[in-house]
């Protein structure tokens, strides 16, 4: 009777001992899944281009958002005597990030190049600031630099409160309104002078940034038109980007997937995804869309453009993106104003939402 009852009080113990291990295995196991699908291991994100505003820090960090995007901006820390280029500001910036909780992980916006874009006197001293740049990019810490190749005119919109459902407010471009405005001071500037500048532009610049593994991830041009103002704009179908990593192949040369834009053009946005995604040159994704065309088009709510969103979810978890991610030009939502067109604060977290729900959709179909 006695052994029985010992056996029994064994018996107790250990199950009691198995079933603790096995909540606790199950707690761990459920923080674990719930961070694998949280983001799909990406690096979501949040852009600051008009400094550390406080409520958006906030949110990021209730969100938890740790990414962090901007422009190479010397203002930001308070060093308006520093260039963009230099280490100070760039380690600064660094570091308020961090004491904010958050990881400056790519710069958008970086030194200007617009003497590069035009083919003028003087480009090679702004390549050499540039090669300067990524040099105290590394040294900080940053891997990606996010730029463009639309000089004197760079985003452009014609409309900055259009009214969207619920009369919430976003940018548009209209073509109509634009079209008979006259040359720049520049005049005429060619397809095939641009594409001659981007070459230029790369062959100085891509080896540096291999050795310092600096990502070069170029926005294409938006809107996506043949030019502006007589200013070619060369950047505007997914065959011109298949050209731009053929210039020059490189781990280092790649491109920022603007979903808004490539929808633009009118391309597949899925498969644009898997073409450029199976060959790892998705450097920095900006999740957004649109309605209309290149020719006349407004921004959308994340839910509300012509974009499959699900589909193209589905297709960076398929080619293995697990870089840098944010939300972009967002409707200007009640409760909040237009100071900033495409950065509203209320819009970025429906945004967050709606984005974070695609992922763990795709997540949980995938597993």
């Amino acid at each position: 009777m006695k052994h029985i009852q010992n056996s029994r009080r064994d018996f107790i113990k250990k199950s009691a001992s198995i079933a603790a291990l096995s909540t606790a295995g199950f707690n761990m196991g459920n923080a674990k899944t719930i961070e694998m699908i949280k983001d799909q291991g990406m690096q979501m994100s949040l852009s600051y281009f008009y400094g550390f505003q406080e409520n958006k820090v906030q949110y990021a960090r209730q969100m938890g958002i740790k990414g962090a995007v901007t422009s190479a901006n010397p203002w930001m820390v308070g060093m308006r005597d520093k260039q963009s280029w230099e280490y100070e500001p760039l380690a600064a910036l660094k570091e308020r990030f961090a004491q904010e909780g958050l990881e400056f992980l790519v710069v958008e916006g970086p030194p200007g190049l617009e003497k590069t874009k035009l083919g003028l006197v003087g480009r090679d001293e702004e390549l050499d600031q540039f090669i300067k740049f990524m040099q105290n990019m590394a040294k900080v810490g940053i891997d990606t630099v996010c730029y463009n190749w639309m000089p004197v005119i760079s985003w452009h919109r014609t409309k900055i409160e259009r009214k969207t459902r619920g009369d919430a407010l976003v940018t548009a471009f209209d073509y109509e309104d634009i079209k008979d405005q006259p040359l720049t001071e520049y005049g005429e500037v060619s397809g095939d002078k641009m594409w001659e500048n981007i070459t230029y532009f790369l062959k100085a610049v891509v080896p540096e940034a291999e050795k310092l593994g600096i990502r070069l991830a170029l926005h294409p041009d938006d809107p996506p038109i043949p030019n502006i103002r007589g200013i070619s704009r060369i950047m505007t179908s997914v065959d011109a980007f298949k050209r731009l990593i053929e210039i020059y192949p490189s781990p280092s040369n790649g491109l920022t997937f603007c979903q808004g834009t490539f929808a633009t053009m009118g391309e597949d946005i899925p498969s644009a995804i898997r073409y450029f995604g199976k060959r790892n040159k998705i450097f920095f994704v900006h999740f957004r869309d649109i309605r209309g065309n290149k020719w006349n088009f407004e921004e959308t709510f994340h839910d509300d453009g012509i974009t499959n969103m699900y589909e193209a979810m589905k297709a960076y978890y398929e080619v293995g993106f697990r870089g840098p991610i944010r939300p972009d030009h967002v409707p200007t939502m009640a409760g909040d104003n237009n100071d900033h067109p495409g950065y509203s604060v209320l819009g970025t977290l429906y945004a967050m939402g709606y984005i974070r729900g695609l992922m763990e959709a795709t997540y949980r179909n995938k597993t």
